[in-house]
């Protein structure tokens, strides 16, 4: 038996009129006419091809066959009578003299329409993800995948970078996330680490003389599932480069990425280079978030000091943060729905009022307002139809729920979001550290291995109480489109007495730092150049080209929100013996 074929189910033309060929692929659908014709649709890779069965003897062959069994079809091309100009072979048909089953379908009852399989349920598609593959909306994300990861690895060589390939056993190390402990089978007791991402080996490179270093690297982080993160497993464009500072991070970035999201996107509009750039506190004032959707053309206004004293409750001793959304016609019942709906989001419960026609404030909280009208009113430049949202307590609190209030509302009421385009900004001017929620102390912010903005003398002179700590900017930027941060990458800490020092201010002394990045430290210490990198999320990326809403959707086989691999299995249960090689015992009662 053979199982060659001449052409694609994509492939023939009118241009192919009565050629003999042969295709292979699975049956997509048989729909019968009579006993002497039925119209067979075959699908593989390509697309579709219509097959034509004009005799008893041939309907009774394809009757016999299950949809989705894989077939090998041999017939001659002819023109269509009635053409389907919906597909690109919708000028022919084949009318086929010889059939063959190469894979039968045993299951009569499919999990799921192929062609419908987007409207099952997650865990069923999930369970049957290589019946949903099948399904061409659902593979053409994963070829979108394939073009973008290509297209960058070709941008990448184009502009000098070397792809060079670092390990996936490796150390344990505090970067942010829990890990994926390995237990080593040849040192009892002890375990490598999958990486959270090659951070230390990519520095590493640099200080091994390495100028240019790029890598579509697969990252291992032991977090939690939502709709812009897959739990476990994910893959970013990993890149650092030598004797180089942000300027020159920006400057790639802006050439690379451009084109693949001009060509790959669904929207055919994009940010001009250069990327808007926006320092980490006032995209936090202005906009609530460090990841602002600039298609939204909503802002927060500080209120605090305008509704002091107003009577209002919660605002009293709180901060005040407003939005004002213009030309605002929704009902009260929309309205506080949309305020439920961001509260259910931020845990930061919203308010309301609007300006009537009369020009005066009006539902909502409009009697705390009407006496300070004049204030606020100006403060916000208000007029009739305008609604104002507004969130209140601690700071922290009070953005959040602002920032949130301007993407609730910034998506629902029209006329406030752009939406078809890519709308890239860079996120500047990190802090260094922060007060910790739990330790109540000082602690990083973000990268521990970020340059401090001006280097050692500000440690210096925040060590002497002549700077708050809190003051200290870090050399850290993040690349963020349509409200989605696409990366985080800095200006690194080459130099082992600024790292020490970095880590002084957050009770870590130097012999912490070479207990927990000794390869980093030492190497450092014999001379490292300057360095700088960023690492764009691939899956995000490609999720944003897609216009998905799930980054599931974008990768062939992801985990479920419980990081469970439902399709395999895992993670599952091993055996006693296989325990016992690696010195491990469960103590932990299974669960039933």
């Amino acid at each position: 038996m053979t199982q060659s074929r001449t052409h694609t189910c994509g492939e023939l033309r009118s241009s192919d009129e009565g050629k003999e060929v042969t295709l292979a692929g699975w049956v997509d659908t048989n729909r019968e006419v009579g006993a002497n014709l039925s119209f067979i649709i075959i699908r593989d890779f390509y697309g579709i091809t219509q097959i034509v069965a004009e005799t008893e003897e041939m309907v009774k062959v394809f009757k016999g066959i299950i949809k989705e069994s894989t077939v090998q079809v041999t017939g001659k091309v002819r023109i269509r009578s009635n053409k389907n100009d919906k597909i690109p072979t919708g000028d022919i048909e084949v009318v086929p003299t010889a059939v063959t089953v190469l894979g039968k379908n045993r299951n009569a009852e499919l999990p799921f329409e192929i062609n419908r399989s987007k409207e099952a349920d997650e865990t069923t598609r999930l369970k049957y993800r290589y019946l949903d593959l099948r399904n061409p909306e659902v593979k053409k994300n994963i070829i979108l995948r394939c073009n973008v990861v290509s297209a960058l690895r070709n941008a990448m060589n184009e502009e000098g970078f070397m792809e060079i390939t670092t390990p996936i056993l490796t150390a344990s190390s505090p970067e942010g996330a829990r890990d994926y402990l390995v237990p080593a089978r040849k040192h009892p007791g002890k375990f490598y680490a999958l990486p959270q991402a090659p951070q230390q080996f990519k520095q590493l490179l640099m200080t091994a003389g390495f100028d240019r270093y790029f890598q579509i690297a697969p990252c291992f982080r032991d977090e939690d599932a939502r709709g812009d993160r897959s739990p476990g497993e994910f893959y970013q464009l990993d890149m650092e480069m030598a004797f180089a500072g942000k300027e020159d991070v920006f400057a790639v970035l802006e050439r690379v990425l451009p084109p693949i999201f001009a060509k790959y996107g669904t929207y055919n509009r994009a940010s001009t280079t250069p990327f808007v750039r926006i320092p980490y506190l006032e995209a936090m004032e202005k906009y609530g978030s460090d990841k602002p959707d600039l298609r939204i053309d909503l802002t927060v206004t500080d209120m605090t000091e305008e509704f002091k004293g107003c009577g209002f409750g919660p605002f009293e001793g709180n901060v005040v943060k407003a939005v004002k959304v213009s030309d605002c016609s929704e009902s009260r019942k929309v309205i506080e729905k949309l305020l439920t709906d961001a509260e259910v989001i931020s845990g930061v419960k919203g308010y309301w009022f609007k300006v009537g026609e009369d020009g005066e404030a009006a539902g909502g909280i409009a009697k705390f307002v009407t006496p300070i009208k004049d204030k606020v009113f100006s403060l916000l430049d208000l007029k009739s139809g305008d609604l104002v949202v507004l969130s209140a307590g601690n700071r922290s609190q009070a953005v959040k729920g602002a920032g949130t209030l301007v993407k609730t509302f910034g998506t629902a009421i029209p006329g406030h979001m752009d939406k078809e385009q890519y709308a890239f900004c860079w996120i500047i001017d990190f802090p260094m550290y922060e007060i910790g929620d739990e330790s109540g102390e000082l602690e990083f912010c973000h990268n521990p291995f970020s340059m401090p903005s001006g280097g050692l003398e500000v440690l210096l002179k925040a060590e002497r109480g002549e700077l708050d700590p809190l003051e200290i900017m870090a050399d850290q930027y993040d690349l963020v489109c349509n409200g989605v941060e696409l990366s985080s990458g800095a200006v690194r800490n080459h130099d082992p007495e600024i790292m020490i020092k970095a880590f002084e201010m957050v009770r870590l002394g130097e012999e912490d730092v070479k207990s927990r990045f000794p390869a980093m430290y030492n190497a450092f210490t014999y001379g490292a150049p300057p360095h700088a990198g960023i690492a764009p999320g691939v899956d995000r990326m490609v999720m944003l080209l897609s216009g998905e809403e799930s980054i599931r959707e974008v990768i062939a086989f992801p985990m479920n929100k419980n990081a469970q691999d439902i399709m395999m299995g895992a993670p599952g249960t091993v055996s006693q013996t296989q325990l016992d090689e690696l010195n491990i015992s469960i103590n932990q009662t299974e669960e039933e």
